[in-house]
């Protein structure tokens, strides 16, 4: 109950933050919330192609 209160209490408006905030500030929330999802796929891609190129399997 209290975290949902102090939760209510800490309510932030990310758009208006980011609107007066200065621009190194906006190119790293950027780099930031973006940087997770390309890690993501540049593991994803090395595992399909290590997997693809396994000469242990007889297609």
């Amino acid at each position: 109950m209290l975290a949902g209160f102090i939760a209510l209490l800490q309510q932030i408006d990310i758009e208006e933050k980011l609107k007066d905030a200065p621009l190194d500030y906006q190119i790293t929330y950027y780099i930031t919330s973006y940087l997770p999802f390309v890690l993501f796929v540049i593991l994803a891609y090395f595992m399909y192609n290590k997997a693809k190129n396994r000469k242990d399997l007889d297609d």
